[in-house]
C-alpha cells in the first residue's frame, strides 16, 4: 500500500471505529448478542463500524458466531 492509498483509507475510516483492540475486547459479547437474535449495533456502534471495515476481524467474528450457533444446536459438539 502506498502513501496515497494509506491516506485515502484513513480518511474513509468511520470515526466510530474502535479498532482491532477495541473490537476484540467486546467481540464475544457482540457475537453472543447476534447469536440469540439481538441487534448489538445500538449498544456497540464502534464494533459494528470496525467489523464493516476490517476483513480479518469480520472473518474472525463470523467464525466465533458459527461456533456459538453450533454450540447452541449441539452442546456435545467438540470444543463446546
Amino acid at each position: 500500500m502506498n502513501t496515497a492509498e494509506a491516506l485515502a483509507r484513513f480518511l474513509a475510516t468511520d470515526p466510530r471505529d474502535v479498532g482491532c483492540d477495541g473490537a476484540w475486547e467486546l467481540i464475544h459479547v457482540y457475537a453472543e448478542l447476534v447469536a440469540v437474535g439481538d441487534d448489538p449495533e445500538q449498544r456497540f456502534p464502534g464494533v459494528t463500524a470496525h467489523l464493516a471495515a476490517c476483513g480479518p476481524c469480520a472473518d474472525d467474528f463470523q467464525g466465533l458466531l458459527a461456533a456459538l450457533r453450533l454450540a447452541a444446536e449441539d452442546p456435545t459438539a467438540p470444543g463446546t
